[in-house]
């Protein structure tokens, strides 16, 4: 039979659209982009800061006021993942972590309710993050998008900051928010130290760092800190840290992506885990 006889079978093809949606959720606030995966742009960026920290019920209601007023929010995308930033977390070694004990790891450093959902991360086949998700948001992203990815915000820091190059002196990592601050130190692509502090005053800034810093046997006048996330020269928290600590930095350029975006962030290392998820 000559091919050119047959009839031209369709070609079925599966649709895309290219995009990958990132969401930080915390108590503080909210934070959304956009990545079109196919031209390696963010093509949205919306930052919600609440005036004052919020129950999960009433970050909820903010999540839905926000989809009803963004349009963008309500375009298809082809991915999903939501990052939870809270302090109700704690760190396992893979080799002792047991998951139907899961909300035994927790029960030393946070109150426990019968109806807390236990999730965890594993982290580089060492580590598992064990920790309280938001059961009422992830259950409003399921019923918008069906299966999606979420991870806890300490998770993805760690994670990313192992990759960097390893180098011989230990290196801090501070990923600081409005009242609090993520702190992990890393020595030869090592963890020595993951945890968050909450702070009222520049002083509770500078002592839980300091604090860790001599734990760790780290003089103040040899380690790097390295800043990341809300913080600035401007802030009384760096000008403070500046007076104790010798060397200090800020995280430096940290993805590949070109923001298009009119609403983009001042400074991207505000948005380090919400763009390192992407």
């Amino acid at each position: 039979m000559d091919l050119t006889d047959m009839e031209e079978i369709p070609t079925i093809r599966k649709h895309t659209n290219n995009k990958k949606l990132s969401i930080q959720v915390s108590l503080n606030g909210l934070s959304f982009c956009i990545l079109d995966t196919q031209e390696n742009r963010i093509s949205y960026f919306k930052k919600i800061n609440f005036e004052k920290q919020l129950d999960p019920i009433k970050v909820l209601s903010n999540i839905e006021l926000t989809y009803e007023n963004e349009k963008e929010l309500n375009e298809p995308v082809d991915e999903v993942v939501l990052i939870f930033t809270n302090s109700l977390f704690t760190l396992v070694p893979e080799e002792l972590f047991d998951e139907d004990h899961a909300a035994g790891y927790l029960k030393f450093n946070t109150k426990i309710l019968k109806t807390d959902f236990i999730a965890f991360d594993k982290i580089n086949n060492e580590l598992v993050n064990v920790y309280i998700p938001y059961a009422n948001i992830t259950n409003y992203f399921f019923d918008k998008y069906g299966e999606f990815e979420y991870r806890h915000s300490m998770s993805v820091l760690i994670e990313s900051l192992l990759k960097l190059p390893g180098e011989a002196k230990p290196k801090v990592y501070l990923h600081s928010h409005l009242n609090s601050y993520e702190l992990v130190i890393i020595e030869n692509k090592r963890l020595l130290f993951a945890n968050s502090f909450e702070f009222d005053t520049r002083e509770d800034f500078l002592y839980y760092l300091l604090f860790t810093a001599e734990q760790l046997n780290l003089d103040a006048d040899e380690f790097e800190l390295i800043l990341i996330g809300d913080i600035s020269k401007d802030s009384e928290e760096y000008k403070m840290a500046w007076e104790y600590i010798r060397n200090i930095s800020f995280m430096g350029p940290f993805h590949s992506f070109q923001f298009d975006t009119e609403n983009s962030p001042t400074e991207e290392r505000s948005e380090y885990l919400l763009i390192k998820s992407l």
